[in-house]
């Protein structure tokens, strides 16, 4: 995979794209908000504190962040009822501009999601916001450890049949871009929470990739990309 050193406009060649979902290619954000300000004022906890490390986390991960002395089986049985809790409400969950042009365009080419969602979560998410679910999805169950763990994007590749360092990411949030880096692949800094967390490029939304097909299956983004 290359990369130009120059500044936006930026191309990148590719294997495979990762994606992660929530704040990538869905803006569920107001739903976010709702459910875990609520689950902060349950536990005495600082709303605003709680923002700032629940994106990209599978959310047992964000409760042993925020409340370390409290069992990770109470963690998992909370986490359990806030999935459900987020499963249920879609209201305000739209798509990130650009992103069902982008989906289409990588159709035919080899792509995966990788969320911290649960199946039921990332379904009902990606359907509420009118985008196609990706064949390939590496979802909360099927991996041990959440993000910043890179095990979900080395597991995303691995199905794909491509290596790692042949991967680009798309990612929203700091556990998200560690992650992708710490899995040895470039990263795609997507909206204003990614600029902060040192991606190797950043756009504020999809519409500023442009997806070309390249022979053999090899992916060409032109990223910073004007419409």
């Amino acid at each position: 995979m290359t990369a130009t050193p120059t500044p936006a406009p930026t191309v990148l060649d590719a294997g495979a794209l990762l994606l992660d979902m929530d704040g990538t290619l869905v803006n569920s954000d107001a739903v976010v908000e709702r459910v875990w300000r609520r689950w902060a004022g349950r536990h005495g906890l600082d709303g605003d504190a709680v923002m700032k490390v629940v994106h990209g986390r599978q959310g047992h991960a964000t409760m042993a962040a925020l409340l370390p002395q409290r069992p990770v089986e109470q963690n998992l049985a909370e986490n359990a009822r806030m999935l459900a809790e987020e499963t249920a409400d879609m209201d305000g969950v739209i798509e990130i501009a650009g992103a069902s042009v982008f989906l289409a365009a990588l159709r035919d080419l080899p792509h995966a999601l990788v969320t911290s969602a649960d199946v039921g979560l990332s379904t009902a998410r990606m359907n509420a916001a009118g985008l196609p679910l990706p064949e390939v999805r590496v979802t909360a169950e099927s991996v041990g450890a959440s993000k910043p763990d890179p095990e979900g994007f080395l597991k995303g590749a691995a199905e794909l049949g491509v290596a790692p360092a042949e991967c680009v990411v798309f990612e929203d949030s700091g556990a998200g871009i560690e992650a992708g880096r710490a899995a040895g692949m470039v990263v795609v800094g997507v909206g204003p929470r990614a600029a902060a967390h040192g991606p190797d490029v950043v756009v504020p939304d999809l519409t500023r990739v442009r997806v070309e097909a390249l022979p053999g299956a090899g992916i060409r983004l032109h990223i910073g990309y004007r419409p």
